[in-house]
């Protein structure tokens, strides 16, 4: 089979999404991916392509959300902040885990670049690695160049299981904490409760930054998935 000239945006955006109502498959004569969309009126009649000439097309598998997972596991491991590691790991724990590690890192722009830059790099090394294995010849290289894999991180320090959800936890202790505050001082502390229900923790800690503009341009190589795919990641970690 001749080399393939891919369009590597598509096949970066087809290797990103992981969403059980879609499949992708890579044109092995032209480089183009076809999407198979459930319940969409074309569906059927794409399906059919791929089963009249299954030589033709190579069927793209996305990073799973159990990987995808252990991408936020390893990222957690580099954090040298060690306040910020240990509200990443209370994050990254149980149902929503990441929803809550995005919420987290709004307020540490620095370290949410840090993140799309290890994201990017590990789904650039997901796809290099399904080409491989592929056994499928590209006419030329990616944009973002050979993705070397890089040693494993030490392993991350794991939340202590108490049959509570992070959420609860921490709601525990701030009920602690309020116990041992002074009469007194308790109408400060419900102002302060009160902007946090209402404005939340970003503006407090000075991001007021919006979230399209402080994460990546259109120009770079991999944007966080859309809401709909990271709701569907949750489901998948949920039910691991």
């Amino acid at each position: 089979m001749p080399p393939v000239t891919i369009n590597w945006s598509d096949l970066e955006i087809a290797f990103e999404r992981n969403s059980p109502e879609q499949e992708s498959f890579l044109d092995l004569e032209n480089g183009d991916l076809l999407s198979i969309v459930e319940g969409e009126p074309d569906a059927a009649a794409r399906r059919a392509k791929v089963a009249n000439k299954p030589d033709r097309y190579a069927r793209v598998d996305p990073a799973s959300s159990r990987e995808q997972y252990r991408w936020m596991e390893r990222f957690v491991g580099l954090v040298q902040d060690q306040a910020l590691r240990e509200r990443l790991l209370v994050a990254i724990d149980g149902k929503g885990a990441f929803r809550r590690f995005k919420d987290v890192l709004l307020a540490f722009p620095a370290e949410r670049e840090r993140w799309f830059a290890h994201r990017s790099e590990l789904l650039h090394l997901h796809i290099q690695t399904w080409l491989e294995h592929m056994q499928i010849e590209v006419a030329s290289p990616p944009p973002w160049g050979q993705v070397t894999a890089h040693a494993e991180t030490a392993e991350v320090p794991r939340i202590t299981h108490t049959g509570e959800a992070p959420g609860e936890i921490l709601r525990r202790q701030a009920r602690e904490m309020l116990d041992e505050i002074p009469a007194a001082e308790l109408p400060t502390a419900l102002v302060f409760l009160q902007f946090l229900r209402e404005r939340g923790s970003t503006l407090l800690l000075g991001s007021g930054v919006p979230e399209s503009a402080s994460g990546p341009s259109a120009g770079q190589d991999s944007p966080e998935p859309a809401d709909e795919d990271r709701d569907t990641l949750e489901k998948d970690a949920a039910a691991e």
